[in-house]
């Protein structure tokens, strides 16, 4: 695989701090959103890098590995056990350590090839040792996916392209603003027949409707007039799944709050699982009165000893 330098990526030396990497990585990938640059297939590919330069040098085990390895990093165990191997059969000799130095070692050519280094620690197939190459797991993408919350309400499939190729995925119900799920298999091929990397979506939940979210539950502000707060009624009002007809208390007063049991957001990933929606009414005044209508509202206030 090509060395990708996941600091250069982000525009930071190699003594960055942790800060630095965070505040980097949101600058940039707020700048190289796909959403923000559409039908550019150069920012596609450079946000992904940036994501992928953020989980690892974000992490400080990641770090410590691709520091020392450079585009091997993932298979670092795998080159330390071969080193010791190669030590216990009198193959290393010291002061000759290739990994000493901070020097980098990275598959080249497009077919994969081993280097020089690692197809004599790791055998090549067509060499005398017989031995056979190590099969390593391919490189795993990352991509993010908007959906709408009216569409995130319910299951259902969003075809998406990564990397030139299309992809259809099915939805769950309940998906969080910032979610992250796996599509195994869907990323870079595997080196020497090894698996292929995985693919990672990172959803962000654009809200369309009138409703407020937090968690599982929905809240809505419903406007009240005045006469129908005093006196009592009903209120028919738009839940995500239909219309709900309400009952008004007499003398309800703004502000006032109520529950609907049920009515919120489904549960991710548990059937028939739902939040609850909670409304608060918000009592209007009235406008524009006639002279008359004022003169009602004196008698009232003249009722209640009001002046």
């Amino acid at each position: 695989m090509d060395y990708i330098d996941y600091y250069k990526i982000l525009g930071l030396n190699k003594d960055a701090s942790t800060d630095d990497i965070k505040k980097a990585y949101r600058k940039l990938a707020r700048k190289h959103h796909p959403d923000l640059n559409p039908n550019d297939k150069e920012a596609v590919k450079l946000f992904q890098q940036i994501n992928e330069a953020n989980e690892v040098l974000s992490d400080p085990e990641k770090r410590k590995k691709y520091d020392q390895y450079g585009a091997d990093w993932k298979h670092a165990e795998q080159f330390e056990e071969a080193r010791k191997q190669q030590r216990a059969s009198g193959q290393g000799q010291a002061g000759a350590n290739p990994f000493e130095g901070g020097e980098y070692y990275s598959y080249g050519g497009d077919e994969g090839d081993f280097s020089d280094f690692f197809s004599s620690m790791f055998g090549n197939s067509g060499g005398a040792s017989g031995h056979r190459q190590s099969k390593f797991k391919g490189q795993d993408y990352r991509a993010s996916l908007q959906v709408n919350l009216s569409e995130a309400y319910k299951t259902h499939q969003q075809t998406f392209t990564v990397n030139g190729k299309n992809i259809r995925i099915t939805v769950p119900a309940g998906i969080e603003n910032g979610q992250e799920i796996k599509i195994a298999g869907y990323g870079a091929p595997g080196v020497n027949g090894g698996p292929n990397g995985d693919l990672y979506i990172t959803f962000t939940i654009h809200n369309n409707t009138p409703y407020t979210r937090k968690g599982n539950d929905l809240y809505l502000n419903i406007a009240l007039d005045l006469y129908k707060a005093v006196l009592g009624g009903e209120e028919t009002i738009e839940t995500m799944d239909g219309k709900v007809k309400l009952t008004i208390a007499p003398e309800t007063q703004n502000e006032t709050k109520v529950r609907l049991k049920g009515k919120g957001f489904p549960v991710y990933k548990k059937d028939g699982a739902f939040g609850d929606l909670y409304i608060t009414y918000q009592v209007k005044m009235p406008k524009n009165l006639t002279e008359k209508e004022k003169e009602l509202f004196k008698e009232l206030a003249a009722a209640a000893g009001k002046k």
